[in-house]
């Protein structure tokens, strides 16, 4: 019997390495294939953190996308693009990380760094005062832009956005949360793909419910993007740093020099309206706040809603310049 054991311990190894391997390969394949349904749709240019993917249409006043936590730009181009793009001129990014834009493992994630990269892209595009519409952890970093570089933005319209330290437990995003980056990238290249193509439903009941999930978002919204073993990577690194900045940030708001508006889901299932908008409201009340029905994912199943929002924000701030502080009334 004991020399069984290192065969023993041989055959398991081998197993292991078998189901490994097979979990990357696999991994592999899918990511082949998402590419291949999804290809780019947008154009390429080069920042600190590498290329960086965005579609840019329409002409007139500036208009500046910033997708959430593991979406890309296809999150606003289920018609949203289309309809702004008619009146405005709409630069729409794949935050660094995501989509098609690179980063590198050592580029910072934290807030306040990828508000900074936004920065970049506004000077290299020649972005001209655009109006900034963040989505969910894109209105964290478009929080963190205006509070950065105030004198680059007209303001800010957005939408379920993430704006203070979150109270939740975010349990939809409890996959992502891995300190290790040995460990991140060995979860990214092995069970996490499968595992979430065997669970399909939190993203259906939780991200977007009590909303339908469109049927074309999985190729025109983007979805099977983050079915990849590096957009997954790359959401766990910025879950884990998303909480660097927000306590401190949220300290800030009483100094921002440009006009916020918010626009949330009562129904959210993925951040509370009740804490990330009318208790943001209450102790900053120059900033403004619109509810409607819905769930999180607003700039794909309430396209006309957000379209709306940000269209009235538009209108209000069209003459706004930098000031050192915007009144109450260009806010609202």
């Amino acid at each position: 019997m004991p020399d069984l054991i290192p065969t023993i311990l041989l055959i398991l190894f081998g197993f292991s390495l078998f189901v490994l391997l097979g979990n990357i390969a696999y991994s592999w394949r899918h990511k082949v294939t998402v590419e291949r349904a999804v290809p780019p749709r947008g154009a390429f240019t080069t920042i600190s953190t590498g290329r960086l993917h965005y579609v840019d249409c329409g002409t007139g006043q500036a208009i500046l996308m910033i997708h959430g936590l593991g979406g890309n730009l296809g999150h606003f181009d289920c018609g949203l693009i289309d309809d702004l793009a008619r009146d405005f001129r709409v630069v729409a990014i794949d935050r660094p990380g995501s989509g098609y834009s690179e980063r590198s493992p050592g580029a910072p994630a934290n807030i306040r760094a990828q508000a900074r990269q936004v920065a970049e892209v506004i000077e290299k595009l020649e972005i001209d005062n655009p109006l900034v519409v963040g989505h969910s952890l894109g209105g964290a970093v478009a929080l963190a832009l205006a509070l950065e570089k105030p004198e680059l933005v007209r303001g800010l319209a957005l939408l379920a956005p993430l704006s203070l330290p979150p109270k939740e437990k975010l349990e939809i995003f409890e996959d992502c949360r891995i300190n290790s980056d040995l460990q991140r990238w060995i979860t990214s290249w092995t069970t996490a793909i499968p595992r979430m193509l065997r669970h399909p439903e939190p993203v259906r009941q939780e991200v977007f419910g009590p909303d339908p999930m469109p049927a074309d978002y999985a190729v025109r919204g983007g979805g099977l993007l983050a079915l990849r073993p590096g957009a997954f990577y790359n959401a766990s690194r910025d879950f884990m740093a998303m909480g660097e900045d927000m306590a401190g940030m949220s300290r800030e708001y009483a100094r921002l020099a440009v006009p916020v508006r918010v626009l949330y889901g009562k129904e959210d299932r993925v951040l509370d309206h009740m804490h990330h908008g009318e208790v943001l409201v209450r102790r900053y009340p120059q900033i403004g706040l619109k509810l409607i029905e819905g769930g999180h994912m607003l700039p794909i199943t309430r396209t006309a809603d957000c379209a709306g929002f940000i269209r009235r924000a538009a209108e209000a701030m069209k003459d706004r310049k930098f000031i050192s502080r915007a009144s109450p009334e260009v806010y609202r």
